[in-house]
Parts: C-alpha cells; sequence; structure tokens
C-alpha cells in the first residue's frame, strides 16, 4: 500500500503548495478525459510540484543503454501496476481538480520552474512514423543522450552538443464530456500534447475549461525540441515542475494560448497544416483585436509584417503552428 503520495505543503488559509509524485495511483496513461478521477483538489492560486514520468519502458531503456540504477523506480513500478492505458502512450500526472472551475472559464498555468529528475534522455524514431514515412528508414533507432546539466547541454555525440531547454510537450485540461476518453497523442483545444519547445519556465499557458475542475495533468518532458519535432520524439526525460493555478473568469477563449517574457503565443491545431495556419493568424487576430483593440484590417496586416507563424509539431496526427507576437512591437 502506498501512503502520502500527495502532500500539502502550506497552510490551507493561505494560497497552499502541494507536491504530486508520480507512481502508479497518480497517473493517466494516454489518456485526457472528463471522467478521470482527481489525484489532487485545489484552489485557484496554489502551487503545485508535479514529477512526470519520460514516455518509454524500463526494458526499452535497459536495451538502449541505460543502467538499471539510472532507471526511475517510479516508471518500474507504474510499468509493472498500471493496467488503464491508452489510447495514446504518455505517462501523464494527474488529473488536478481546480476548485470553481467551470466551462467557459479559462486556466492560467504559470510555469514557474522546471527540474531534472535524470541526467539524460532518449530520442527515437520508427520506419512508421514521423514526417518521414516512406521507405526512407529500414529500422527503428533509438539513442541515449546524455546531459552535462551544470553546462546547459545534452551530448548527442563527442563533436555535436544541443543546448537544454527544458518544458513540457503535454499540459492540458479535460476536453468536453462528449468527446469522451481522447488520445493524449494529438493536441486539441483542451492543450494537451502541444510541443511547443517555447513554453519553458517563466512562461504562461492559458486553457479554456471545458468541465467542472478542469482536471489539468502535465507529462511528456524533452529536455530540448526543434520546432516540428520531425522524428515523433525530442530529448525525451523525466522532469519535476513547479506550475501555479490561476482561475480566470473573466478570460473567454476559443483555443489554447501562451505568454512568454517577450512574445505572446496565437496557436492553430488541424489535421491540416494549411488549416492550422489559418487558425493560428485568426488566433492572432483575435488577440490583437480584444487585447490590443487593433481593426481586424490592421490586426491582418501586423501578422504579417511582425509576427512570425512556426511550425510547433507535424507528427502527432493533429498538425500544430504557434504565432509569436512580439511584445516589443508595442510601445
Amino acid at each position: 500500500m502506498r501512503f502520502l503520495l500527495i502532500f500539502a505543503l502550506a497552510a490551507p488559509t493561505f494560497a497552499a503548495e502541494y507536491e504530486l509524485k508520480a507512481s502508479p495511483s497518480t497517473v493517466a496513461w494516454g489518456y485526457y478525459w472528463s471522467q478521470a478521477k482527481p489525484v489532487l483538489r485545489i484552489k485557484s492560486g496554489d502551487t503545485v510540484r508535479i514529477q512526470t514520468m519520460l514516455t518509454s519502458g524500463p526494458d526499452r531503456l535497459a536495451a538502449a543503454g541505460v543502467k538499471d540504477d539510472q532507471i526511475e523506480p517510479e516508471l518500474k513500478a507504474i510499468y509493472a501496476e498500471v493496467k488503464d492505458k491508452g489510447p495514446g502512450g504518455h505517462i501523464l500526472t494527474g488529473p488536478i481538480y481546480i476548485e470553481g472551475a467551470e466551462p467557459g472559464d479559462a486556466l492560467e498555468v504559470r510555469i514557474q520552474k522546471i527540474d531534472y529528475s535524470i541526467p539524460y534522455a532518449y530520442n527515437g524514431f520508427s520506419p512508421q512514423r514521423g514526417v518521414l514515412t516512406q521507405g526512407e528508414f529500414s529500422k527503428a533507432v533509438t539513442k541515449i543522450i546524455p546531459f552535462d546539466i551544470q553546462r546547459g547541454v545534452a551530448k548527442f555525440s563527442e563533436k555535436i552538443e544541443v543546448p537544454l531547454r527544458p518544458f513540457f510537450g503535454s499540459m492540458g485540461v479535460a476536453p468536453p464530456e462528449s468527446a469522451g476518453r481522447v488520445s493524449s497523442g494529438p493536441p486539441g483545444l483542451f492543450a494537451g500534447n502541444l510541443d511547443n519547445k517555447d513554453l519553458v519556465a517563466g512562461t504562461t499557458l492559458f486553457i479554456p475549461v471545458h468541465v467542472p475542475g478542469a482536471l489539468f495533468e502535465v507529462g511528456d518532458g524533452h529536455g530540448a525540441q526543434g520546432n516540428g519535432e520531425v522524428d515523433i520524439t525530442a530529448l525525451e526525460t523525466s522532469l519535476k515542475g513547479t506550475f501555479q493555478f490561476i482561475l480566470r473568469k473573466d478570460l473567454k477563449l476559443k483555443a489554447p494560448r501562451g505568454e512568454t517574457p517577450t512574445h505572446w503565443i496565437a496557436m492553430g491545431l488541424d489535421p491540416n497544416l494549411d488549416e492550422a495556419l489559418k487558425m493560428a493568424v485568426r488566433e492572432a487576430i483575435d488577440f490583437l483585436t480584444t487585447e490590443k483593440h487593433l481593426s481586424r484590417e490592421d490586426a491582418y496586416m501586423l501578422c504579417s509584417v511582425g509576427v512570425d507563424f512556426n511550425v510547433t509539431q507535424a507528427v502527432d496526427g493533429t498538425k500544430g503552428v504557434h504565432g509569436m507576437i512580439p511584445k516589443s512591437l508595442f510601445r
């Protein structure tokens, strides 16, 4: 029997701080779902330090060369004990129920801090998945990539180092009840597997709420990633994140949005990349008209001359495009 997986660190009369550890009883393996049982209940303003697991089995890691003592015991326990899985493959910690959250609200998720749990990541692909699937590769490959955390780099090879920039590939809330149990693979209006490398520590994700309590989940830790995530994985690793949750009754969103110290982020999501781009442009226009009070015509023109639209990721069924709106445009 497992005890005290979740415990409060502050008096309940103030904004509380919690720690939520990953275990067989505190993860949702492969889904966002309105009927998922909350593993923690908090109030707006509370902060939670959340442990997440990388999305790979202990056997796969061992076969790729990771020593047994470097494979987290929590990961071993989750793989041994969790039977309720799918339809996706990500191990997500949660869900967290935010008191007072109702459909039509927005959840402001402030990503305050991200810490490494292990000193390595893996990257892997198969011939059937990723951007290149038409017989261009003959076999699956998994590569273990060690970290030099002190120097802030991943050692891809003796001559190649990738700067570390950790973030969570998947952060989201439950979709509407009518959607049922949704795979953790494709992102959606509930956010989820956005794979947006700009959502690092010090940034904020805004998500429309679809069910009471919102039911927030997080996982799919990345040490770094290129826009597109073209082979279907990034630097896949286990991370711990510190999040503050703010319930926004005043903010009405059609889709997730983001904010960094230097940019606002508009997001577009669709199985068709062209449609994802159109959605991202419309979302940017909506932000510029509602928040910055531009005319729709001026907002469209500003998107063309001052906003960068990037392919977030292209490998999870639903494509992602995000528009980076520089705050420096506004005096």
